[in-house]
């Protein structure tokens, strides 16, 4: 079992800038591949960043350029920076982690604001 907690979200206004965290527990070390995935209102839930175990990195086409996936594995911990903020970056935004099984955190809403 992998347990994932958020942190980081709030609001902001556009242009701004948040760092979203992600610690892994319990089985941090069999984790493969994690990413983060966004859920705005009325909206399905999509891909926004992804790291494998070997750093090797993903971006949504939608935030390519502005959003930078990073790893503290000393902390189990990955990252979400994400920079120039726009109000349609307004969503829950979800830890993802997949060993043999994928398991998602529990998310943290962001509120960009025009």
């Amino acid at each position: 079992q992998v347990q994932l907690v958020e942190s980081g979200g709030g609001l902001v206004q556009a242009g701004g800038s948040l760092r979203l965290s992600c610690v892994a527990s319990g089985r941090a070390l069999m984790i493969n591949f994690m990413a983060w995935y966004r859920q705005a209102p009325g909206k399905s839930r999509e891909f926004a960043a992804s790291i494998s175990r070997s750093g090797i990195t993903g971006y949504a086409d939608s935030v390519k350029g502005r959003f930078t996936i990073s790893t503290d594995k000393s902390k189990n911990t990955v990252y979400l920076q994400m920079n120039s903020l726009k109000p349609e970056d307004t969503a829950v935004y979800y830890c993802h982690a997949v060993t043999t099984t994928a398991y998602w955190g529990q998310g943290t809403q962001v509120t960009v604001s025009s």
